[in-house]
């Protein structure tokens, strides 16, 4: 049998008003869902397929790039763990993006949900205003939180086009 991207679970309902702490946590969670969601049903050659001429863009890129930035960001910069980098040696390479091989996918996918668990168990008990290093600054974990946002909606942006040049899925 041909693996598949399993679909996930959807996204809980958050609030919509109230402390920023469990808006911005549903918000990351709708976000992270949602690049699974758009990759949901497709094959490992599906996911390294490069659809658009213009781009070297490919969904098994996006998963393992937001594997990275999840690690990156929560786990090494925040919480200050020393492991290695996914994918390559330093936080700015593009080797997840280029590097890209069918037969990495399911390992990828479950390496990317690994690591929005690992990002998740690092930040509950953090207060929002705990800053942490961010290239020589203090960065603040709700600032963190919104950058994740950003990325991901960015990112999620260009997972969209993939996919409906891939197979004409839209609206996931």
């Amino acid at each position: 049998m041909t693996w598949t991207v399993p679909t996930p679970a959807p996204a809980p309902e958050g609030p919509m008003t109230g402390p920023d702490r469990p808006l911005l946590e549903e918000m990351l969670a709708h976000h992270r869902a949602t690049l699974l969601n758009i990759c949901a049903g497709l094959t490992a050659e599906q996911l390294a397929s490069r659809p658009i001429p213009s781009t070297s863009l490919t969904l098994l890129g996006l998963v393992r790039h937001m594997a990275k930035v999840e690690r990156v960001w929560f786990r090494k910069r925040l919480a200050r763990q020393d492991i290695e980098h996914l994918h390559n040696f330093e936080a700015r390479d593009d080797t997840d993006f280029n590097v890209i091989d069918p037969a990495d996918a399911e390992r990828a996918v479950a390496q990317l949900l690994e690591e929005q668990h690992a990002a998740d168990a690092v930040a509950k008990d953090l207060d929002f205003d705990v800053t942490f290093d961010s290239h020589g600054e203090d960065m603040s974990l709700r600032m963190l939180y919104i950058h994740m946002v950003q990325e991901y909606a960015r990112h999620n942006g260009h997972a969209d086009l993939i996919r409906e040049a891939i197979d004409g899925v839209t609206s996931r």
